[in-house]
């Protein structure tokens, strides 16, 4: 699946590998501080799911770490929490058609 110039959705068998240009929008936006995806640290396990709202509330509530805000993208919604040891986890409501 290609949504535009910028994503590709690639699936084979169970294994989906999602692919976002930076700058492209979504998962390739620039931080709240203005930092840029790149090579190295960027890298991060995607997680679907049904409710991202009542999702962050919780994990808010819990205390856990966000790197931004919910963000728009042509995937659907997103936003980066951190594990215990500060690696990126994107968790991704998508868009329903």
């Amino acid at each position: 699946m290609q949504k535009d110039p910028g994503f590709a959705m690639l699936e084979k068998g169970g294994l989906k590998l999602l692919l976002n240009a930076p700058g492209a929008g979504g998962a390739g936006q620039a931080m709240p501080d203005g930092r840029l995806p790149q090579p190295g640290g960027w890298n991060r396990l995607i997680i679907e799911v049904e409710d991202l709202d009542k999702l962050v509330a919780d994990l808010k509530a819990g205390g856990a770490r966000f790197r931004n805000e919910i963000v728009e993208g042509v995937g659907g919604r997103q936003i980066l929490v951190e594990d215990p040891s500060g690696n990126a986890i994107e968790l991704l409501e998508p868009k329903r058609e």
